[in-house]
């Protein structure tokens, strides 16, 4: 479990200095209001779209798949809003890490609280079940500002990078831990902590069942929220961020504890998991991270790829 960013001498290396330069830059947008920003960033979005032409391959590919119905205009348009989300997505991030807390707190709005308050005092911990929505990194600072949680995550290889997420989310979280350290998730849940968990990516076909997202069938779905659950003694409470219209402030929202969770069925839990992530996604579909390829691992795995 990581609970302080480490710096080293190490990270002064010139191979680094390029990206100290862009943090520079972002810190000083700090200085500009929430929705000069964003402007900002929807323009990067546009410009930076043939740079990133692949994953807005994968996007187009995934709203396909998961909104046949939906008229090619309609996707067309959801698709240049998401580019644009991504854009804005880099101040969410600068905002998450480095806005100070008066600042967090004059842009919030949090609904639902009084479930945390009522699952904690009964002395249960918490999986907040959430999905990879663009402003999420501004959630978790949000729902810092009530209950630090404990973050579960991805360590990035770059060190410097990593040095500055660990420093940026300990902003807001008691603690990060590796996403493949179940151990010490449980040991936390059972400790009444709040722990982050994101059931909505495709991480293989180990510990995964292939049930239905959006009109796609069989997607591959990793079963660890009913897993954390049973092992944590814990309850799961949903959990979503968005970015308001006016792109003025952030609002987060917690749901009450899933009744009858997890089940002895963890195809069942994984169904009702995903269509949790459905409603979720579904509050605001632009700001949802569809350049993932999440239909990557197929039942069959001689089937052709259906990003192809």
């Amino acid at each position: 479990m990581i609970e302080k960013a480490q710096f080293s001498n190490h990270l002064f290396h010139p191979k680094f200095w390029l990206l100290w330069f862009f943090a520079g830059l972002a810190r000083l947008t700090l200085l500009l209001p929430l929705d000069k920003q964003m402007k900002i960033g929807a323009s990067i979005g546009r410009l930076i779209k043939k740079l990133i032409s692949r994953r807005v391959k994968i996007a187009q590919r995934n709203l396909e798949l998961c909104f046949p119905n939906m008229p090619a205009a309609e996707q067309t348009q959801l698709l240049e809003r998401n580019v644009e989300e991504i854009g804005k997505a880099i101040f969410d991030i600068a905002n998450a890490w480095w806005w100070s807390d008066e600042k967090v707190q004059r842009h919030m709005t949090i609904k639902g609280r009084e479930h945390i308050d009522k699952t904690l005092s009964e002395g249960h911990g918490i999986v907040l079940f959430a999905v990879h929505c663009l402003p999420l990194e501004m959630g978790a600072r949000i729902f810092g500002q009530f209950h630090p949680g404990v973050g579960v995550y991805r360590p990035h290889k770059n060190p410097a990078m990593e040095y500055m997420q660990v420093k940026g989310r300990l902003r807001s979280n008691k603690a990060l831990v590796p996403k493949r350290d179940l151990r010490q998730m449980v040991r936390c849940l059972r400790k009444s902590e709040v722990i982050w968990y994101t059931a909505d990516q495709d991480f293989g076909r180990s510990s995964a069942t292939f049930v239905p997202f959006f009109a796609m069938p069989d997607a591959a779905t990793i079963t660890g929220a009913s897993t954390l659950a049973r092992l944590g003694k814990a309850k799961v409470l949903p959990f979503s961020v968005v970015r308001n219209a006016d792109d003025k402030g952030y609002t987060i929202e917690i749901l009450p504890p899933l009744d009858d969770f997890p089940t002895k069925d963890e195809v069942a839990d994984a169904k009702r998991g995903n269509s949790i992530i459905e409603q979720i996604i579904n509050k605001e579909r632009a700001q949802y991270m569809w350049l993932h390829r999440r239909f990557k691992t197929r039942p069959d795995p001689d089937s052709p790829s259906v990003y192809k």
